[in-house]
Parts: C-alpha cells; sequence; structure tokens
C-alpha cells in the first residue's frame, strides 16, 4: 500500500523579512495562487494562521463545475460557456458581477487543464443543484474533492519547494504611499514581525465561523450551526477594510440544505448525494422538494416543515458513486435498513408511506418524469439495490457569498472604485461572483480559477 502523503510545513525559523509576494491563507485559493506565481519566478510565501493546512477547502465533497470540457466530451455531455453563465447567474439572483462571472466561467476548462497538468486529475462528473448539465468534475475514485485537492496542492507546493507557515497570524497590511508593501505577523514566538513583499494576496476564506460578524449583517442567522471550519473567521475582510478597501454582499450568507447536526459537530453531506440519485423526505416519509433545485430553494422546502429538519434517502448503487458516505457511516452519521420497510422503523416512518415514495420515485427515473415536482437531473439511476441508507439532515450556515470588493482580475478595490495597489483577494474572501446563492461545485472551481488570476496578475503589477 502507498505510504500516506505527509506535508511538513516549513520551520519557523526559515522566515525571511522579504518575498516577492505574501499570500495569506493555505486553502484552494492560496495554494493555487502560489504554485501560479512561482511557475512565473516570483518567491512567494504561504502564512496560515491556523495548525492544520488547507482552511474550508479540506471540507467540499462534492467537485469542481468546468464547461467545455474533455471530460464532459468524453461522457457525451456537450456544454457551453453561456450555458454555465445562465445557470450561474440564475442560481445568483442575477445578482452576480458579470465581469466575474464570465471570467470565471470561461475559464472553468483552463482551470481543469492546469490541474491536469499538474498531476491532478478530475476525469469524473456528477452534477450539483442548479446545474443543468453534468460540469460537476471530480477523480474517478470519486474521493471527496476538497482534500484531495489540497493533498495534490502541497505535493506540488513541497517539490517546488515554496515555503509555506502554520501558526503565523497576519495582524495587518502594512500601506505606504496608498501602497501596500507587506504585512505584520505574530508567530509563537514574537508579534510585530515586519515581512516586506511587493504584493499580497488575501486568500483567508470567509466568515461563516464569527457569529459576531453573521449577526452584524445577519441578525437572522445568529444560533445557526456552520460547517464552516473554526479559523474561517472573516480576518481577511478586517485586515483589507483597515487598509481601505471596499465590501460587497456582506448580507448575502448562504444556508447549506443537508448538513447532519445530531452530533457534537455538524456534517455538511455534499450535494453528489442528491446528484447521483438520492431523494429528501419528511418525517412523514414523504418527498417535498425538487432535490437538485438551488440550495436556497431547498433550504426553505426545508424550513418549511414542521421538524425544520429531513432525511436522505438513499441505495447500495447511489452510495457506491460517493465515497464520502464511507466517512459519514464511519462516523456514525448513516442508518441502515435492508429493505425500504426496515429503513422506516428505524427513522420511525410509516413504512407504506416511505414505500410508496421510493416506488414513485423509481417510476420517475424509469420514465424521466418527476411529474411530482419537476426534478430533471440526478436522475441516473433509482432507489432499488438494498440495503438502504438514511442521513438525517437540517440547514447550516455554510458559505459566505459577500466580502472583499474586486474585480475579475482579482486586484481589491477601494470605495471609489480605484484599485489598492499591491493588494489581490480570491476566494471566499472575495465577494460578487455568486449573487444571492453559491451553486455547488462553484466554490472550488473559484479556488482554482481565481487563485490562478491572482498568480498571474501579481506577475503582471510586478513586471510593470
Amino acid at each position: 500500500m502507498a505510504e500516506k502523503f505527509q506535508f511538513v510545513p516549513t520551520d519557523l525559523a526559515e522566515l525571511q523579512d522579504r518575498y516577492d509576494l505574501v499570500v495569506i491563507g493555505s486553502g484552494g485559493t492560496g495554494l493555487v495562487a502560489a504554485m501560479q506565481a512561482h511557475e512565473l519566478g516570483l518567491k512567494p510565501v504561504v502564512l496560515e494562521k491556523m495548525p492544520k493546512l488547507g482552511g474550508n477547502t479540506n471540507r467540499a465533497s462534492s467537485g469542481m463545475n468546468a464547461a467545455e470540457t474533455n471530460v464532459q466530451l468524453h461522457n457525451h455531455v456537450v456544454d457551453s460557456y453561456e450555458e454555465f453563465y445562465a445557470d450561474t447567474f440564475k442560481g445568483g439572483g442575477q445578482l452576480n458581477n458579470p465581469e466575474m462571472l464570465r471570467y470565471f466561467t470561461s475559464h472553468s476548462a483552463l482551470a481543469i487543464d492546469w490541474l491536469a497538468d499538474h498531476g491532478i486529475v478530475l476525469d469524473d462528473l456528477t452534477v450539483t443543484g442548479g446545474m443543468q448539465k453534468k460540469r460537476t468534475h471530480r477523480p474517478s475514485s470519486m474521493a471527496p474533492i476538497g482534500g484531495f485537492l489540497v493533498t495534490e496542492l502541497l505535493k506540488q507546493i513541497q517539490a517546488e519547494k515554496v515555503p509555506v507557515f502554520t501558526n503565523v497570524t497576519v495582524t495587518k497590511l502594512n500601506v505606504t504611499d496608498d501602497k501596500v508593501t507587506g504585512v505584520t505577523v505574530k508567530d509563537e514566538q514574537a508579534d510585530g514581525v515586519q515581512i516586506a513583499a511587493d504584493a499580497v494576496v488575501l486568500a483567508t476564506g470567509g466568515f461563516g465561523a464569527n457569529q459576531k460578524l453573521i449577526g452584524k449583517y445577519r441578525e437572522d442567522l445568529v444560533g445557526y450551526n456552520t460547517t464552516n471550519q473554526p479559523g474561517a473567521t472573516g480576518d481577511g475582510i478586517e485586515l483589507a477594510t483597515a487598509a481601505g478597501a471596499a465590501l460587497v454582499d456582506m448580507d448575502q450568507i448562504q444556508v447549506h440544505p443537508t448538513v447532519q447536526q445530531d452530533t457534537d459537530h455538524a456534517f455538511l453531506i455534499g450535494e453528489a448525494v442528491r446528484g447521483e440519485g438520492a431523494i429528501l423526505v419528511g418525517a412523514d416519509g414523504k418527498r417535498f422538494v425538487n432535490e437538485l433545485d438551488t440550495r436556497k430553494n431547498v433550504t426553505n422546502a426545508i424550513n418549511q416543515l414542521p421538524e425544520k429538519s429531513a432525511y436522505l434517502i438513499f441505495d447500495t448503487g447511489i452510495r457506491s458513486r460517493v465515497k464520502a458516505v464511507e466517512f459519514y457511516d464511519h462516523i456514525g452519521l448513516v442508518k441502515h435498513g435492508d429493505s425500504i420497510a426496515d429503513l422506516a422503523q428505524t427513522l420511525n416512518m410509516d413504512a407504506d408511506t416511505l414505500s410508496s415514495t421510493v416506488t414513485t420515485w423509481n417510476q420517475a427515473v424509469a420514465g424521466q418524469n418527476d411529474t411530482d415536482f419537476g426534478r430533471n437531473m440526478g436522475m441516473d439511476r433509482d432507489i432499488s439495490a438494498g440495503p438502504f441508507f438514511a442521513i438525517h439532515i437540517a440547514p447550516a450556515i455554510h458559505y459566505t457569498m459577500g466580502g472583499i470588493k474586486i474585480n475579475a482580475q482579482t486586484q481589491v478595490l477601494k470605495e471609489d472604485g480605484t484599485t489598492l495597489s499591491g493588494l489581490f483577494a480570491a476566494g471566499e474572501v472575495a465577494g460578487g461572483l455568486h449573487g444571492n446563492n453559491r451553486i455547488g461545485g462553484n466554490s472550488i472551481a473559484e479556488t482554482v480559477v481565481f487563485g490562478r488570476q491572482a498568480g498571474e496578475q501579481v506577475y503582471t503589477y510586478l513586471k510593470d
């Protein structure tokens, strides 16, 4: 068996007082930005405040959206940038920044190619809510995309000897003559350490784990559980605004509909489970929504149920298509039944009702016609291969669509629309791309598309 890869962060004693580029945050965006900048000949450093690398990217499970890829064509899916744009624009309530969205959708296939060039191959397809085509790319092992991507990127980072430090917190962006010239940090040994840099990329993620900040913009969401890792506290937003950056869409906070919350920690149950064929039922054993509608609409439907929670129902065939279920089961989140009636008994549901629901759904799959809720995706397989499974879910805070105002070049903008020289931002810390609802599979795509863009634009900025 192959030895498990273990990345060793750079020893703190090697932290220098100057780099071409400081990348703050070690999730997908930060690692891609650092790699792209390094490959263009720059000397970047990645600073991570947490002891663990990867940020929220580690928790992504479904895949990476892209249109017009060879992978799609190999799977007989004919897609276009325009359709990808239209689905995302509609899914975001038409509040998406058109310039950013245009860049995002038209560079997604190139991002898939860039990953493949680095041995990170996403050659399997699934679908997520709000998409009309199969464009959610993932590895053929069907491993959860986030951990896979972080591990593979860290292999590249290690091979290229790009320095990556953990437990280093950036406390301030240093600004001289209206230009970002470096950062002030604190680490395990000292506070107020100065690091000079010609440019800084903020890749610090969102603020889904910061109840105070959520309360400031969305009082109605205070008290909701979150799927975010503890470091997702909006530090980059604070750093940027202190340096003069503008914010956008801060009240647009996404609640994910399918989160298991019966344990001490909230576990997101990825959209791929529904994308591969699972259905949602209420405590009464009946379907109540098109499971692959937008996250916003599915969340609203669950919240209208008396229990404000529901159950994902699926079978062995669907389970075989979503490797993350093995993890969910391992930690005790999955209920089992040899038959649908057995499963209903385990869930304290009426067996006849749940059996009737599943039978009706299987007929809809056979005829490719869901007359009850109009679902037209994620219908490649029915729910007939026992044993059968269920996961109890309810909505939880998942993603913050708002953040630092940037343009499609990832340049950070001030209130007057001018750029803040030397400062770039990408990923969840930046707002505007997703409108009022992020489509599943678009966040990982955003990390690669705009992570690359940040690395490229820093190079152009320094060259000029």
